[in-house]
């Protein structure tokens, strides 16, 4: 059976008095004349999905910069655990785990002492690196610097970044991309379990699939 989903329009309210992991409310992004964000507002509970959906330029990728930080919203306001969230507040660092297209990764470090470093700077362990190492199939690349990957490689560095550290959310745009038929499977059973672990997913993707497999709720926006 697929998983219920639901087409956010307006802010959801609180239930039971309990905040939900993440609130988006009336959140617009400007770009000179070009709105590209126009009063999205949604609500995400822990241990559930929301798919962000929309065609190419609808301001998926915009938004889930807003959400960890990365961009500044004109108008709108976002939450955390019912509390205002800023990007350098540590709970917020610690809370937040997100693969973003143009992630950074540490040049002068290989692929295992980036993933240790994360790791350990987050409280985790070796144990959790080498799980993940060895479900993205980045054994071979252990040793290598992150100039000398793949495309492929680097994003499963990226989604490997994710994994191996402590999380209440996790932010993922198009996380498919340039992941190989087992890949994709393995991204779909890791999400699912990130949600049973009680982890709230935010993710923009392409892939039906993918999608039907996993999201709670669905988010349209430049429709």
């Amino acid at each position: 059976m697929r998983p219920r989903t639901q087409t956010f329009r307006r802010h959801a309210h609180l239930e039971h008095g309990v905040p939900a992991t993440l609130t988006v409310s009336g959140l617009t992004r400007k770009f000179g004349s070009l709105v590209v964000l126009d009063d999205v507002s949604f609500s995400l509970d822990e241990g559930r999905s929301l798919a962000v959906l929309g065609p190419n330029g609808a301001g998926k990728t915009t938004l889930l910069r807003c959400v960890v930080g990365a961009d500044r919203p004109d108008a709108g306001k976002i939450f955390l655990n019912g509390a205002p969230m800023e990007e350098t507040d540590p709970y917020v660092r610690a809370s937040i785990a997100a693969a973003l297209d143009d992630i950074d990764f540490f040049p002068d470090l290989s692929v295992i002492e980036h993933l240790e470093l994360l790791a350990f700077a987050h409280g985790g362990d070796g144990e959790a690196v080498a799980e993940v190492v060895a479900e993205l199939g980045l054994e071979a690349a252990r040793d290598q610097l992150p100039a000398t990957l793949s495309s492929g490689q680097r994003r499963r560095l990226a989604l490997a970044s994710c994994f191996v550290r402590p999380r209440r959310l996790l932010v993922m745009d198009e996380p498919e991309q340039r992941l190989d038929v087992r890949g994709r499977a393995w991204l779909t059973e890791r999400i699912i379990r990130e949600k049973a672990e009680g982890t709230a997913v935010l993710i923009a993707s392409h892939d039906p699939e993918l999608i039907d497999a996993v999201a709670d709720e669905r988010l349209e926006i430049g429709v």
